[in-house]
């Protein structure tokens, strides 16, 4: 039958062959059939894949470990390199990598993980591809290797949870594969999305780069779900409010700080909304009365903040408070003594010049320091271009109100004329 090309006898044989050898027990003899069928000369593509699905179906029923393990590696092996049963072996990959996990074997099963590329294939349903990557950035994550986790993630576009499933459903053209549909354990669509914004948190949290959690929470908080149950949203958005403060200012900051501002369910928690209101007003902020105030606040946020974060979160906050302060001072001063600076800020002079200085480093403020002198300057420097064409705007204003003087003298002598000579 193999030889004449008969697919649906071909099937059939092996199926049968493969059936016989589970009824008897024998999984030696399961494997070596396998390992055999798959390599008879001009072996039918649909019948590797009949035997490859049909044989999958006992993995469940295996005796023992060991024997799921040795059955998982032969059809593994034996879909190697074969287009036709590249999702299978994807599937088997997976349990085999979740096994080795459950052994507390996590190298192992990233390794594993990472040896298939499903991002290429092209019959495999959407979700199931996000979720084998998210799958292999968590094992990323787990076993601490957070370049690979990123290069990983990257794999995702962000774009595909935005899509509308409904409007994708369109009929395969002759000659296209035939999309298969996910199994029936993988998550939604959107589902995904909260998983792949936990991830991405793992990761961001790993190098302390608050901006970008808290732009992964914004993401989690606009998933329909998540906004429509308070009991969700509201541990969401005090996230992004820590986040929002805690992140340094920069436009994207400032903008994100605007729009969250304007939701209206942070009327909910209002005293996220008096920080943040605190951060948009250009006034000095004193340190020592707002952490009193908001104390409460972060010591419930301490278990959902997670990890080695907490810690250093407390030190990062007020470096946000001292640099908004210092922010206020060079809008409102532009020359101050560094005593005068220090006493706004509520600090030593060394601490003051340091935090001055730093600022100044990140390109995020324009000052001078006259050190001998104790003064600040925050006036930027012009160069030769900037002065002329300063000069320039101060002639052309003086002309014009010249020019207005000579209007309004040449208007009155008409007018005390006119007079004379009635």
């Amino acid at each position: 039958m193999r030889l004449a090309g008969d697919v649906a006898g071909t099937r059939k044989a092996v199926i049968d062959i493969v059936e016989l050898c589970y009824k008897a027990g024998a999984w030696k003899t399961l494997n070596d059939q396998i390992v055999l069928l798959s390599k008879r000369r001009g072996q039918l593509k649909q019948a590797i894949t009949a035997m490859v699905q049909k044989a999958m179906e006992y993995i469940d029923l295996t005796p023992d470990m060991d024997t799921r393990i040795e059955l998982i590696k032969t059809l593994s092996s034996v879909s190697a390199g074969k287009i036709y049963v590249e999702i299978e072996r994807a599937r088997l990959i997976k349990r085999l990598a979740k096994i080795k996990e459950e052994q507390g074997k996590i190298d192992e099963a990233a390794d594993l993980m990472q040896e298939v590329a499903v991002e290429t294939f092209g019959s495999m349903a959407k979700t199931e591809k996000i979720a084998f990557i998210l799958e292999q950035v968590r094992l990323c994550l787990d076993r601490q290797d957070y370049v690979r986790a990123q290069i990983l993630s990257r794999k995702i576009s962000t774009r595909v949870f935005d899509a509308d499933p409904a409007k994708e459903k369109k009929k395969p053209k002759e000659g296209d594969n035939i999309v298969q549909d996910a199994p029936a354990d993988i998550p939604s669509l959107l589902e995904l999305k909260r998983i792949y914004y936990e991830h991405m948190i793992r990761y961001y949290s790993h190098n302390n780069d608050y901006l970008e959690i808290c732009r992964c929470y914004k993401a989690i908080y606009d998933i329909p779900a998540i906004k429509e149950d308070p009991s969700k949203w509201i541990p969401i958005l005090r996230k992004i409010c820590w986040y929002l403060v805690l992140a340094p200012h920069d436009p994207m900051q400032s903008s994100l700080l605007n729009a969250t501002l304007e939701d209206k369910n942070l009327s909910e928690i209002p005293n996220f909304r008096l920080l943040l209101k605190q951060l948009v007003t250009m006034e000095v902020i004193q340190w020592t009365s707002l952490w009193e105030f908001f104390k409460g606040e972060y010591e419930s946020e301490k278990n959902l903040l997670g990890g080695a974060l907490v810690a250093k979160a407390a030190e990062d906050l007020k470096l946000r408070i001292i640099e908004h302060n210092i922010l206020v001072v060079a809008k409102y001063y532009s020359r101050i003594t560094l005593k005068r600076l220090a006493d706004l800020l509520c600090l030593s002079l060394q601490e003051a010049e340091k935090h001055l200085s730093d600022m100044v480093n990140s390109k995020s403020l324009i000052a001078k320091i006259d050190r001998p002198l104790g003064v600040v300057s925050f006036c930027t420097t012009k160069d030769s271009n900037a002065v002329l064409n300063s000069w320039a705007t101060n002639l052309e204003k003086l002309l014009d109100l010249v020019e207005k003087s000579c209007h309004q003298i040449h208007k009155e002598t008409m007018i005390h004329k006119a007079a004379l000579k009635a």
